[in-house]
């Protein structure tokens, strides 16, 4: 059946009540801005379609009112399967209300899913989750009381534990590319990222289902390249050419850049320097931690993006290859809505791929967010109360990389700091302890870590912390801090001390370049 080009607002038309929506994004990368807001535009109008599943791997939304918050309705929705959470924020009180029925799984494991739904297979099969609130003896993913329906459990594979995530095949996929040509293929042109386009027009097509796929213009046949066409026209159902040129960005943030497809752009860090405060502080700390064998290295975004600032202004940030999990190898990686495009990437590759390739080890060291640790070492920054931030793909990269370095300011909400005399002074404490006695959800599991004999720290900007066989023990304090009015008395338990408990180096806290050795 040949391809039909309509307009967005005929999209809600062709979904029925009950459908199984497969959706492709990152952030704003990839979003079908424009089909997202009819749909949620004519429910509104009609009450229809209801009772819709939603599946979709990574974050979708701006934290506002873009992306998948279009479509955050009750009654148009009935289930929610997803990767992240947290740009979402429409979403979230259908969950803590109990209206939706919510999952959250993590995100390299739902762009390998859509890949082995294309295959047609009924489970996928992984170490990813084990120990963390995604293994059923913990949660199972679910985010609420009505979600009840087992979609992983753990088996034992020549006594090996694995878990088996059932593959809920979509009946409409809703992809987004830069140019469709007559015959309905999908070029990826000026596209930041392929993420799982591919692999869900696939699974959805050997579905017997509906994939569209909405782009920025249509094109004569012939005139595209073939290498640039991700989703070739006969997976293609129908193509929506976008009417408002606003919702084809390529980021939230962005219209377009060229430098972010492609790599002739040369930046240089010289003179390039951040100003000494504590996320510098914690940047540094933890950049002394990189193994000196240490090749490719992924940042989590807030505190673990100012590491690669420090790495460039101690002039050895191209010893180093960044990774970003959508599929970005190289470049210099972008922040905020851009986060998840790279200025002159070396490499784009499928979502999915990029996924194999932490889950194998291929990561030397991991940059990651603290925002919640306990006494065994676990790390919770997926869930506070009713605000669920999801874990995206922190369970797959800390789970698989050898070293982990959770970094952030030891205590959150007002906390200030000041350096005087290459000390650090507390002139104002915050007012949440991010050391409790018991994180209310495990997204990095402590105990699995030591199962996996990985290498764990926990760096602040007047603590660091190493993760052992007895649990999590202080091994360095800031100069200027008091063990105990500064450390232990704002934390819910006692850490292990080290006997040899060392002060971290003057080095960090100094103005000038701090002529960086990594380990």
């Amino acid at each position: 059946m040949s391809v039909k080009f309509i307009t967005a607002n005929k999209v809600p038309e062709l979904i029925q009540d009950g459908d199984i929506l497969g959706i492709e994004g990152f952030i704003g990368s990839g979003a079908a801005e424009e089909i997202y807001q009819e749909i949620g535009s004519y429910y509104s109008k009609h009450s229809a379609p209801k009772n819709l599943t939603l599946l979709y791997s990574a974050g979708i939304g701006d934290g506002g009112d873009r992306g998948i918050n279009w479509m955050a309705k009750e009654h148009l929705l009935k289930r929610v399967i997803a990767g992240h959470w947290g740009l979402s924020p429409k979403l979230q009180p259908l969950v803590s209300e109990n209206k939706i029925e919510a999952y959250n799984f993590p995100q390299g494991v739902i762009a390998q899913m859509f890949r082995e739904m294309a295959a047609g297979k009924d489970y996928l099969f992984s170490s990813v989750g084990l120990g963390t609130f995604i293994d059923p003896d913990i949660s199972g993913g679910k985010l609420n009381n009505i979600t009840t329906e087992d979609l992983v459990e753990k088996i034992n594979f020549k006594n090996k534990e694995l878990l088996a995530y059932s593959l809920i095949k979509p009946s409409v996929a809703i992809l987004r590319g830069t140019y469709a040509d007559e015959k309905g293929n999908i070029s990826f042109d000026e596209e930041v990222l392929t993420l799982g386009c591919t692999s869900l027009a696939t699974a959805v097509k050997n579905n017997g289902g509906t994939v569209i796929v909405q782009v920025k213009r249509k094109v004569k046949s012939g005139s595209l390249d073939p290498r640039l066409v991700k989703i070739p026209g006969l997976l293609v159902d129908y193509v929506v050419e976008c009417s408002d040129e606003s919702n084809h960005m390529q980021t939230y943030a962005t219209s377009y850049n060229a430098d972010f497809i492609h790599s002739n752009t040369i930046q240089s860090a010289e003179n390039e320097t951040t100003s000494l405060n504590e996320r510098k502080i914690i940047a540094r700390r933890s950049a002394e931690l990189i193994p000196s064998d240490a090749k490719i290295v992924n940042y989590g975004i807030g505190v673990p993006e100012v590491i690669s600032s420090v790495l460039k202004e101690e002039g050895i940030n191209d010893n180093y290859t960044t990774t970003i999990e959508p599929g970005s190898f190289g470049g210099i990686p972008q922040g905020g809505m851009d986060f998840g495009a790279a200025v002159a990437p070396d490499a784009i590759i499928d979502q999915a791929y990029m996924f194999d390739f932490y889950d194998g080890g291929g990561i030397d060291i991991a940059f990651l967010g603290l925002a919640e640790c306990d006494k065994d070492g676990n790390i919770n920054v997926s869930k506070f109360g009713p605000k669920i931030a999801g874990c995206g793909g922190f369970i797959n990269i800390t789970q698989s990389t050898k070293n982990i370095v959770f970094c952030g300011t030891f205590t959150a909400g007002g906390l200030k700091t000041k350096i005087d005399n290459e000390q650090i002074v507390i002139e104002h404490e915050g007012k949440k302890s991010k050391f409790v006695d018991k994180v209310e959800q495990i997204t990095f599991s402590g105990k699995t870590a030591i199962k996996n004999e990985q290498n764990v720290y926990y760096v602040t900007e007047r603590a660091v912390f190493k993760l052992t066989n007895k649990g999590v023990e202080l091994i360095e304090i800031a100069p200027g801090i008091d063990l105990q009015k500064d450390i232990l008395s704002h934390m819910s338990f006692k850490p292990l001390i080290s006997e040899d408990l060392k002060l971290m180096s003057s080095a960090i806290f100094k103005k000038e370049k701090m002529a960086l050795s990594p380990e």
